[in-house]
């Protein structure tokens, strides 16, 4: 099956996948880290897009992100790659390409699924066996959110601030959704739909999407069978 044109609507939250090429690492020290978030938040504001939550890991990155143009994401995710590489490349002294492709994409809908992918983004590192708790990875923006520091790259999503009327309860509350976690189906719809380009929601809210953008945004029902794929994830 030949995979959708990456869809952006502005206004949504999209999460987003970028992957290493050959699952290789996409950072060889601190610094690496540190400037492709400074990269993230230069490009976020020209291009005028929100992220409400990341994970920068060994070999990808997720974003939580929502666009206020039709062209901002993509804008910003093109600016972003470029000059990553060449910082890469530069430090590393090679050449040559680091992303496995162009970036992976699924608008969300929101009051259904936000609040999951951000917590489906700050357990990356969990999931991984590379820390017990989300709060002890530096390189996320769970610490903003419970409160231990300050991250100028995160704008928070309305959903967020409805968490409680104060600070303290909002924190409180997301580290409790946080270590709650999220179920194992759940998880694989957020990882799926990205990887597919399929929008993830409700029934009635992918059909108004449909016909919003005139396009099929979801797997068509088979005419027959659909037996499982070989080596499939």
């Amino acid at each position: 099956m030949a995979r959708l044109p990456r869809l952006t609507v502005p206004g949504y939250p999209h999460h987003v996948i970028q992957r290493g090429n050959n699952r290789q690492a996409i950072f060889a020290s601190p610094a690496d880290y540190r400037y492709l978030l400074d990269l993230l938040q230069d490009n976020a504001g020209k291009f005028d897009v929100a992220i409400h939550a990341y994970v920068l890991m060994s070999n990808h990155f997720h974003l939580l992100a929502t666009p206020a143009t039709e062209e901002g994401l993509s804008k910003m995710m093109q600016a972003v790659g470029r000059r990553y590489v060449r910082h890469f490349n530069d430090h590393q002294k090679r050449s040559g390409t680091l992303w496995e492709g162009r970036y992976k994409s699924t608008l969300i809908q929101t009051d259904r699924y936000l609040l999951a992918c951000m917590a489906y983004i700050d357990l990356n590192p969990v999931r991984a066996g590379m820390v017990a708790d989300a709060a002890a990875y530096p390189w996320s923006s769970h610490g903003h959110y419970i409160g231990s520091r300050t991250d100028p790259l995160v704008t928070p999503h309305a959903l967020y601030w409805e968490l409680g009327n104060t600070p303290f309860a909002r924190e409180a509350a997301y580290t409790e959704l946080v270590r709650a976690g999220i179920a194992p189906a759940q998880q694989a719809q957020l990882t799926q739909a990205t990887l597919r380009g399929w929008a993830l929601g409700e029934g009635d809210f992918v059909s108004e999407l449909e016909k919003r953008t005139n396009r099929r945004l979801q797997r068509q029902k088979a005419g027959r069978p659909i037996m499982p794929e070989a080596g499939g994830k």
